[in-house]
């Protein structure tokens, strides 16, 4: 059931990525010649204004089939100068619109992440979390690293805010220190009374990429909180910010990986998001139904943007890559020869197998150890 409620849920962003493209080519004046809902075989059809429209069995997302779409293949094997289109096929549009037609899919992702973001800001929600006051995890488990009690803070302190951004909970400081691994941070602190700064040197957790700066909660402190919802404009101001911060969590974590990080867990591959997907559906409407929705929503939100991320890399076959060939069209005012694109596209499957293959390979021992 797990996989089930994953796939499901990937389905509808590849889904919305599929419609990024199909809205993005039909104002474009390129012929979409079959939008499918799901993959596989065809289960219902029906043509439209010279599109067929499909129903398949498979629920993973969908796909968008354009006209043109195998004019570079022909190009290839007759051995072209340059691929031959016509006006309302994709390759036969001018490469301002071929790039918006890339653009569109991962720029749907975005936009459906931060729909998501901004229901959960609209919903609200209830946690439990533990107070602000902390206790030295050296104290505790003497085997940990304490960066805090290094830095001369101590078991009692009430942390008050970190860089200048005011925390009220535990799991606030904990969201905050994760996102910062290796970073200098001003932690204002509360000593019976007394305002005190320190500045923490957070420590990389190599296994997971996050941040730690040695500190645990008080667990007699722990108490439900509330978040309530916002009126829509509120609601559409803290998505995007939300969005936003997404975006550069993202960046971030990129940049970890080149820091000595276990890659094979701090990658995921796409069996281990399905499940952590489902697993977090599950367990999230197992709180309630409000619970449920919520963490699925962030879920989804925290996958779409990252899709829009990746998929804006600059590799062939992505849609990065399509966005780039177009670019240096545009500006060159020249066709690419279509034995460059090859040569670049095989390169670029080539480091896409490499990664997912790596992924894969993680997944399976993270499976395994499970």
């Amino acid at each position: 059931m797990t996989f089930v409620l994953g796939i499901l849920g990937l389905g509808i962003l590849v889904f919305f990525h599929e419609l990024g493209h199909f809205i993005a080519a039909r104002i474009s004046g390129v012929k979409v010649e079959a939008f499918s809902v799901g993959m596989g075989p065809v289960i219902l059809h029906h043509s439209y204004k010279g599109t067929d429209y499909r129903l398949s069995l498979i629920p993973l997302g969908g796909y968008c089939a354009m006209k043109g779409e195998s004019d570079f293949k022909k190009a290839l094997e007759e051995n072209l100068a340059a691929i031959e289109a016509s006006k309302d096929s994709f390759y036969g549009v001018h490469p301002l619109k071929r790039l918006f037609i890339a653009f569109a899919g991962p720029f749907f992702n975005f936009f459906l992440g931060f729909i998501f973001l901004s229901l959960i800001a609209g919903i609200g929600y209830i946690y439990y979390t533990a107070g602000n006051k902390v206790s030295m995890a050296d104290e505790i488990y003497p085997e940990l690293h304490s960066a805090a009690h290094e830095a001369g803070m101590k078991t009692g302190d009430t942390i008050l805010s970190m860089n200048g951004t005011s925390v009220e909970d535990f799991s606030e400081i904990a969201s905050y220190v994760a996102s910062r691994p290796d970073e200098d941070i001003l932690v204002s602190v509360d000593r019976n009374g007394t305002p005190l700064e320190f500045i923490v040197h957070t420590d990389l957790d190599k296994e997971t990429g996050s941040g730690k700066m040695g500190i645990v909660s008080d667990s007699s402190s722990i108490v439900q909180k509330e978040r309530k919802g916002k009126n829509f404009t509120g609601s559409v101001k803290e998505g995007f910010a939300e969005s936003i911060k997404v975006i550069t969590m993202t960046i971030k974590s990129v940049r970890i990986l080149f820091k000595g990080v276990n890659v094979q867990n701090a990658v995921s591959g796409p069996a281990r998001i399905t499940s952590m997907l489902g697993d977090t559906i599950q367990n999230g409407f197992k709180a309630g139904f409000r619970a449920g929705i919520v963490s699925t929503l962030e879920f989804l939100a925290i996958i779409s943007i990252s899709l829009f991320m990746t998929n804006l890399l600059p590799v062939p076959i992505l849609d990065g890559g399509l966005i780039l060939f177009a670019f240096i069209e545009w500006v060159s005012g020249k066709k690419l020869s279509p034995k460059v694109l090859y040569y670049i596209q095989l390169a670029g499957i080539a480091i896409i197998a490499a990664l997912m293959v790596f992924a894969l390979f993680g997944d399976f021992m993270y499976f395994i150890k499970k």
